[in-house]
């Protein structure tokens, strides 16, 4: 049986409409899948700070690593498998297929505040209604009340590569208000091993001739920018 997972909050799964459903992430039931479908695209992590996995093996002792931002150890976030349920039923899941993976990372309690991040949607679900939905369920849960089944969120977070206008894409479409640049955020080590997108700016001194450094953009959602206008823009991108 594959190790389960723990989180600050308790989580009521699946998190679902009728297009997407987000599943606990299960090495044993969704690893083989995901990592037939990945393995020959490296491209998917080039702006992630984990390094492509090429086996199931790999993926399992990431995920079953201590003190890892996805740690399945670390209460800070939880792992989810994202299922498109317009697809036939599969042997990840009787509603469809798997289409990647999506979490939350970061979390804080005591700020009541989460971030979305680790995404990996395959290549054969990228733009489609995955990304949306897999997110906006995310944001719908977080800032849904503790008192009717959700986190009770007071705040999200989005950081992505400066470098990955896709995913930039997405945060604006959902809402996400633009704080800032961060130079140097992030360091991938032999990142030019593994087609890591770097930054185009110097290597600080001591660095290895093959690593890299991200830029990152730091995007926030609070509370009341989801009940005035965010929860809007989400409901319009997941229905697109």
């Amino acid at each position: 049986m594959a190790r389960s997972q723990i989180f600050y909050f308790p989580i009521d799964t699946p998190i679902a409409n009728d297009r997407v459903k987000l599943v606990p992430f299960d090495i044993d039931l969704h690893g083989a899948a995901f990592i037939a479908q990945s393995v020959t695209h490296p491209e998917l992590y080039a702006n992630m700070s984990i390094v492509p996995f090429t086996t199931v093996a790999e993926l399992k002792s990431a995920l079953n690593k201590p003190d890892t931002i996805l740690s399945f150890s670390n209460p800070a976030s939880h792992i989810f498998a994202i299922i498109d349920k317009t697809r036939d039923r599969s042997p990840e899941d009787p509603d469809g297929e798997l289409a990647g993976m999506v979490s939350y990372i970061s979390t804080v309690p005591p700020f009541l505040s989460s971030e979305i991040g680790a995404i990996v949607v395959l290549p054969e679900y990228q733009r489609s209604h995955v990304t949306s939905n897999a997110v906006g369920l995310l944001l719908q849960y977080g800032f849904a009340p503790a008192d009717e089944g959700g986190l009770g969120l007071v705040r999200m977070q989005w950081y992505c590569s400066a470098a990955n206008a896709a995913s930039v894409k997405v945060a604006e479409r959902m809402g996400f208000q633009k704080v800032g640049l961060i130079p140097y955020h992030m360091k991938f080590p032999l990142g030019k091993k593994y087609g890591k997108l770097g930054n185009d700016r110097p290597l600080p001194p001591g660095s290895h001739p093959n690593d890299l450094w991200r830029d990152s953009l730091f995007y926030s959602m609070s509370w009341d920018v989801w009940e005035d206008e965010a929860r809007d823009k989400v409901e319009k991108a997941m229905g697109r």
